[in-house]
């Protein structure tokens, strides 16, 4: 099996499984924006917390996590990696061209510096809603469901975590413009005609998620 391992090490393909682990990661992202959308329910946060017991408590959503958490790891880590092996590549140095800006757009020479920014957010949200929830000890709601609504709201009304949060969402969003459309370039999936179209679905998705989620803490913080 040693070819496999090769294979997968390789520039390519660390790109390939980078692309899989990402577009599955999109699909995660519209699926918790859906469900997140409750929480604009006039309702005292019943929908969000009927929805959010659901997704803790459900045995094929627990085990889809699983693969998520797989998702996670492998795209961050094959990020880190081939970061590393294209600056040996390069000898230790950064990009070296005149006019760098002329050649590259800034998201795709900061996937690194917008990858830390996400990762960073990423752990201080899963301990303030993912841990607790599962693991803390929430009071429940009037439907006898783990009152997590209201630590959303709380959470929100945190002018530092607003920021963090507003701030690792312009972080995605260039991510995914990136990431979008590179996802398809590693595939293979290129097409005179039909690969503009991508860029411009990708541009579309990044702004609409992202806009999504942002609009959330900003909601509460100002209401």
């Amino acid at each position: 099996m040693s070819w496999l391992s090769n294979a997968l090490t390789s520039s390519i393909g660390r790109k390939i499984i980078m692309a899989v682990t990402g577009l599955f990661l999109c699909s995660f992202l519209v699926v918790h924006l859906v469900g997140n959308l409750q929480l604009f329910k006039n309702d005292g946060g019943a929908a969000f917390n009927i929805y959010s017991h659901f997704m803790g408590t459900n045995p094929v959503i627990r085990t889809l996590e699983i693969g998520l958490l797989l998702g996670f790891a492998f795209h961050i880590y094959e990020a880190v990696a081939l970061t590393g092996k294209n600056r040996k590549a390069r000898g230790g140095q950064g990009y070296v061209a005149n006019h760098i800006e002329q050649n590259s757009p800034w998201q795709s020479r900061n996937m690194g510096l917008l990858g830390t920014i996400i990762l960073i957010f990423l752990l201080v949200h899963l301990y303030n809603f993912f841990y607790r929830a599962r693991f803390g000890d929430l009071d429940p709601d009037i439907n006898n469901n783990a009152d997590l609504y209201t630590l959303v709201v709380s959470s929100f009304h945190q002018w530092w975590y607003v920021l963090l949060y507003v701030l690792a969402q312009v972080a995605l969003c260039y991510h995914l413009i990136h990431g979008f459309k590179s996802a398809f370039q590693s595939l293979g999936l290129t097409h005179r005609k039909y690969t503009p179209l991508v860029t411009y679905a990708g541009y579309a998705f990044a702004v609409l998620v992202c806009a999504g989620f942002a609009a959330m803490p900003l909601y509460f913080f100002f209401q």
